[in-house]
């Protein structure tokens, strides 16, 4: 791996809940790629159990950020902006639904909880690229993490369908508005990974065991060749791809 592939450039990572994140994962392979990082925690609940995870990367900024709170987003990018006024990629990976509503059938989940999810999972995004823009002087790009339910019905997956699907949607979208300022949206769909956010689906282990046996590799992907996609996809080597959604699954969804 080019250590100084992403040498000077500033990367805010949100998302990292422990070692098993996909965010952390991310985080993991662009430090390693030489990127000035920015990570946040939930609240001061959170604080201490990231602490351990994200201590050793060595983060030039580190700031709570309850996508709920427009204060922290606010105060999130107000730090950026002192602290390096120049933004160069931006990484969402958050994801949530009320667990009642996650696990029953979709058609009798909540309207208090459906709002959520699709606040948290998709319209924060909108609403930090919106921050990240003026910071992106000279473009940039921005992930977000989607999933195959996102285009067939995956069993269990339920209120996150729908969800992803509008979180897809939505970087298309974003990826044509954006492109005139040069910043790229990509939305990344890892195959199943076991992260703490996972453990909420009902029979995960089920889907991981059929992604295995199903895909042309046979394999599973982890959080770190999900982190190895978005750091090429972040540097010049994909300078023309926006607006996509980028499998990461050992093939899983054309078989799927």
């Amino acid at each position: 791996m080019d250590t100084k592939l992403l040498a000077g450039k500033n990367a805010l990572i949100v998302g990292i809940a422990n070692e098993d994140s996909i965010a952390y994962g991310c985080a993991h392979m662009l430090k390693q790629v030489g990127a000035n990082i920015a990570l946040t925690y939930l609240n001061d609940k959170a604080k201490p159990f990231v602490d351990k995870t994200v201590a050793h990367l060595k983060p030039d900024i580190y700031e709570r950020c309850d996508v709920t709170n427009d204060n922290d987003i606010k105060n999130l990018f107000m730090t950026i902006q002192s602290k390096w006024n120049q933004l160069d990629i931006f990484i969402h990976s958050i994801a949530f639904a009320p667990k009642e509503d996650l696990q029953g059938p979709i058609i009798e989940s909540s309207k208090k909880g459906f709002l959520l999810a699709m606040d948290i999972s998709c319209h924060s995004f909108m609403r930090m690229a919106n921050f990240a823009k003026p910071l992106m002087k000279n473009g940039g790009s921005m992930f977000a993490m989607s999933f195959y339910g996102a285009e067939k019905v995956v069993e269990n997956y339920n209120l996150m369908g729908p969800v992803k699907a509008a979180l897809e949607a939505s970087v298309r979208y974003m990826a044509v508005e954006l492109g005139q300022n040069k910043i790229r949206v990509i939305a990344i769909s890892p195959g199943p990974v076991n992260t703490r956010a996972a453990s909420g689906l009902s029979k995960f282990d089920e889907l991981m065991i059929k992604a295995r046996e199903k895909s042309p590799l046979q394999t599973l992907v982890d959080i770190y060749d999900v982190g190895a996609m978005v750091t090429f996809l972040a540097s010049d080597h994909a300078k023309n791809v926006t607006g996509d959604t980028i499998y990461i699954d050992g093939g899983y969804h054309i078989v799927g």
